[in-house]
């Protein structure tokens, strides 16, 4: 029988309620996220590392803590999986490759380091797409996780939190910590079923990260909820609870043109329907136009590829390129050949389309999207390194300009039909408004409800 997930039930609030009354305990918790994590992952291959026993031994110091009179807050003995992009002392970091970094990322960073201190225990890192430079999920060098939303046909997670995206969607965490360069923490949350939070740029410290863009990597959330992610923010930042905004006078802008192009008549009809439902709830519904957001395909395929080598280095691109998956192997050589001239202008071009887009947001209390243009694609969709490249592209169009932007944006899973694929709607707010977009957030959740769970009999 399959360990019951001890958040389940009202999720991080609930379980901050019953473990100060003492009816829990972290231990408790931490062992049975790893009874699922062993009954589970073999097949869903969700995490890279699993640190059982030091993963217990925390949760035992936490409880001791507790006993001695000591409370971090709500987040304290909470059970929790990071992204092997982040450097954990005690765990290896692959940064999802066979390419040895770990003279670029050998010291655990502050916002790790922030999760210990609020009590948080380390259950282990979730798998990653090879250097965070992938959407679909699919990676060569440690495996592709699996969609846990259908046990017959292997479906693509997400990426590049891929493991992350699988982990709280099956129930291996209580929550994950990912990364989000071009929608590596929205889109395996559209694609799981879960809810995603992509914060502002500089909110969330990135040191003990693997660089793949410093100026655009943010870290994020992967939650069961807008209620748990709202908590997890709130403490982290030392910021104030978040109430859900009042969707009575909301003005929300639905994003047309670009956002609606090459929308699965699926994805249109589910997106549509939410919609309406948020302008019966009350809110202001508009369409919007985002005239800047193409500009992220002209800038995406050349600069990622050349940070990747300003952090990897070019000498060891050379040496290890065939190592790398071969889909981020291509890339990564395409950029040795770009020229600084090249990222000067888009830069420059990119400064100017984000003073455009922070404008544009005035009188808006968010714009809203799909996150994706189609629910999870069978793996063998993307087996072929030409179409997969095409389909990341395809996968990456709603969620690349908010990075591109400098905004903040969440994804929501959408209700679904009974054996539905999961699907999410994307929530986008200024830079550095985050605390108010989870605000709308919750008020959205509470209009659509929350999403279920995947039936994972199948998986044991």
């Amino acid at each position: 029988m399959l360990t019951p997930d001890p958040l389940a039930v009202g999720g991080l609030p609930r379980f901050a309620e019953r473990f100060r009354a003492g009816e829990t305990t972290s231990e408790a918790a931490t062992r049975a996220y790893l009874e699922r994590i062993r009954a589970l992952d073999g097949r869903l291959g969700s995490y890279q590392y699993v640190a059982s026993d030091q993963a217990l031994a925390a949760a035992r110091e936490i409880d001791a803590l507790f006993a001695a009179g000591t409370y971090l807050g709500p987040l304290m003995g909470v059970p929790v999986s990071v992204k092997d992009l982040f450097v954990v002392d005690g765990m290896p970091t692959t940064a999802g490759s066979l390419v040895d970094v770990t003279d670029l990322v050998s010291i655990e960073g502050s916002f790790v380091r922030r999760l210990r201190e609020a009590g948080c225990v380390l259950l282990g890192k979730t798998k990653t797409v090879e250097f965070g430079l992938g959407i679909t999920g699919l990676s060569e060098p440690h495996g592709t996780p699996r969609n846990p939303w259908d046990e017959r046909t292997p479906r693509l997670p997400g990426g590049s939190s891929s493991g992350a995206g699988v982990a709280v969607a099956a129930g291996l965490c209580a929550f994950a910590v990912g990364a989000d360069t071009g929608g590596s923490v929205r889109v395996p949350a559209a694609l799981c079923g879960v809810f995603g939070l992509k914060t502002s740029f500089g909110v969330w410290p990135g040191d003990g990260v693997f660089p793949l863009a410093p100026h655009l990597d943010s870290v994020g959330l992967l939650t069961a909820s807008a209620e748990d992610a709202a908590l997890v923010f709130a403490h982290l930042t030392a910021g104030r609870e978040i109430a859900p905004a009042l969707l009575s006078g909301l003005r929300l802008g639905v994003l047309d043109g670009y956002f609606r192009t090459g929308l699965d008549d699926d994805v249109r009809r589910v997106l549509d329907a939410a919609v309406e439902a948020l302008a019966g709830a009350g809110a202001s519904v508009e369409t919007v136009e985002l005239p800047e957001a193409p500009e992220r395909e002209a800038y995406f395929p050349v600069v990622l590829p050349a940070c990747l080598v300003g952090s990897l280095g070019p000498r060891r691109v050379l040496r290890d390129h065939r190592l790398m998956d071969p889909v981020v192997a291509a890339r990564t050589l395409d950029g040795l050949d770009v020229r600084p001239e090249q990222t000067r202008a888009l830069e420059a071009r990119r400064r100017a389309a984000m003073r455009s887009a922070a404008a544009g947001f005035a009188g808006w209390d968010g714009w809203l999207s799909a996150t994706t243009t189609t629910t999870a694609p069978a793996v063998m969709d993307a087996a072929d390194p030409g179409h997969g490249l095409s389909l990341a592209m395809t996968m990456t169009r709603n969620t690349q300009p908010v990075n591109y932007l400098g905004l903040c944006a969440v994804s929501v899973p959408l209700p679904r039909e009974r054996a539905a694929l999961p699907l999410g709607m994307q929530l986008i707010g200024p830079g550095g408004s985050d605390a108010r977009l989870l605000s709308v957030a919750l008020a959205v959740e509470g209009v659509l409800g929350r999403a279920p769970k995947p039936d994972l009999h199948g998986f044991t």
